[in-house]
């Protein structure tokens, strides 16, 4: 049975992600990544071990996930990997004090409807602080009816679909295991949107 707190399990968008990070993996020695909504914190793990400076994060309200990013770190011998209480759409003295990032990972962040406004707010204050950052995201498709397109208009941001097939993870079985079920899992990169005359 799955825990309430969804962070506790590792979705078929993780293990997706931490695909994209592994065929990213000779670009991220030295670069600064921060994953939100980490959980069990597949992807961030991945890029640690490929030699990024890790950051991860969770919802403050959500203990037992922060627990869960700690003891991935422990497991995977990654004990200097920072963990932080951010909770999306919220403007805490962490978020404020964040150290600059190159690569915002979020597996499945894209959940429930009602965050998506409080997730792509924190997007666009760590971009702004970070033009050059991107974030790097998938999803689970469990509904035709929502689309993040008007919010990322209205926040001035932008998005590109990055086809599974481009990095080896249109396949049944990743990572040696086979994803539970069948899912239609899509990738995006989400960036600041150029403004006009640059």
């Amino acid at each position: 049975v799955l825990d309430s707190q969804y962070g506790l399990y590792a979705w078929p968008s993780a293990v997706v992600l931490a695909q994209y990070v592994w065929a990213q993996r000779r670009s991220l020695p030295g670069r600064r990544v921060l994953e939100i909504g980490a959980g069990v914190s597949l992807p961030g793990v991945v890029a640690a071990r490929c030699g990024a400076q890790v950051t991860l994060s969770d919802s403050e309200e959500l203990p037992r996930c922060l627990q869960s990013c700690r003891l991935s770190c422990l497991r995977n011998r990654l004990p200097h990997v920072p963990v932080l209480g951010l909770t999306w759409g919220r403007a805490s003295p962490e978020l404020l004090s964040l150290a600059p990032v190159d690569i915002i990972l979020g597996s499945d962040v894209f959940f429930d409807p009602k965050d998506f406004e409080d997730i792509l707010t924190t997007i666009y204050f760590l971009l702004e602080k970070n033009p050059h950052a991107q974030f790097w995201t998938t999803y689970q498709v469990r509904s035709a009816d929502w689309s993040i397109e008007a919010l990322l208009c209205k926040w001035n941001l932008r998005s590109s679909h990055v086809p599974l097939r481009s990095f080896g993870a249109d396949k049944e079985h990743l990572a040696s295991s086979s994803l539970p079920g069948r899912h239609t899992i899509e990738m995006m990169i989400i960036s600041l949107a150029q403004s006009e005359g640059t």
